[in-house]
């Protein structure tokens, strides 16, 4: 069984992140694992003994800024306990920026989870919009693979000198068009700004996570990606970045 936890779904899902979601149960249910799915949201617990994976989606400033202090007042410690215990957490742009240290937007610092050693900042300037696509490697996983998604976002990230890179841009914007960076992991932790939804497009990301959420040594069992290997090769040729 794997328990899933959506944080703050009424406020952080405005980029069709319930998809990555649907992801995740749909091929858990092809191979016949069970999926137990929650949701906790402003001034709830968050028990970090319950859940497998945890996953924050992007929200507009105004709801992005009440689920920060929330994080920092109900739910920091719980988060920071589920991470030293090896849950997985996934967080899509206004959720990666609330597992960073802070995000400075105009003249308010929202706080953040501490999680991931980054700071953003709304800079002057366009917003960061495009299709994009990034070179990772990640534990147990094939040797280097290929993120593909979408890109739109103000805050500029900035990775501490301690800090991994979830990848290397291959082409689009990334944290803040000019690293070369793109998103961050530490662990089982990773903060990205691609979205559109991310899984759909990346079906092997979605696999890696529920391996890991579930402390497997070998990957999942192959299912027909037929379908999942199309839309990927459709994203990365949006990107420019053909297989």
């Amino acid at each position: 069984m794997l328990r899933v936890c959506a944080l703050y779904p009424d406020l952080l899902s405005i980029y069709a992140d319930r998809g990555n979601l649907l992801l995740i149960e749909r091929r858990c249910a092809w191979r016949g694992i069970g999926v137990e799915l929650r949701s906790v949201g402003l001034g709830q617990r968050l028990d970090p003994d319950e859940h497998d994976l945890l996953y924050l989606g992007g929200g507009q400033d105004r709801d992005q800024a009440l689920c920060a202090r929330d994080i920092a007042e109900v739910k920091r410690d719980a988060l920071h306990a589920a991470a030293e215990r090896g849950v997985v957490i996934l967080a899509v742009c206004g959720g990666y920026q609330l597992l960073g240290h802070s995000y400075r937007l105009g003249g308010e610092s929202l706080p953040g989870a501490g999680l991931l050693d980054v700071t953003t900042v709304r800079e002057e300037g366009p917003r960061l919009i495009g299709n994009v696509a990034i070179e990772v490697e990640l534990p147990q996983a094939d040797g280097p693979r290929v993120l593909a998604g979408f890109e739109n976002h103000g805050g500029r990230t900035v990775l501490g000198p301690d800090e991994e890179p979830l990848g290397r841009v291959l082409r689009g914007h990334g944290n803040d068009g000019r690293s070369g960076h793109e998103g961050a992991r530490r662990g089982n932790v990773i903060g990205t700004y691609m979205h559109g939804p991310l899984l759909p497009k990346n079906a092997w990301l979605a696999d890696w996570l529920v391996q890991r959420a579930l402390g497997l040594d070998e990957p999942l069992a192959p299912l027909d990606d037929a379908l999942e290997d199309a839309a990927h090769a459709c994203a990365r040729r949006a990107a420019g970045v053909p297989a």
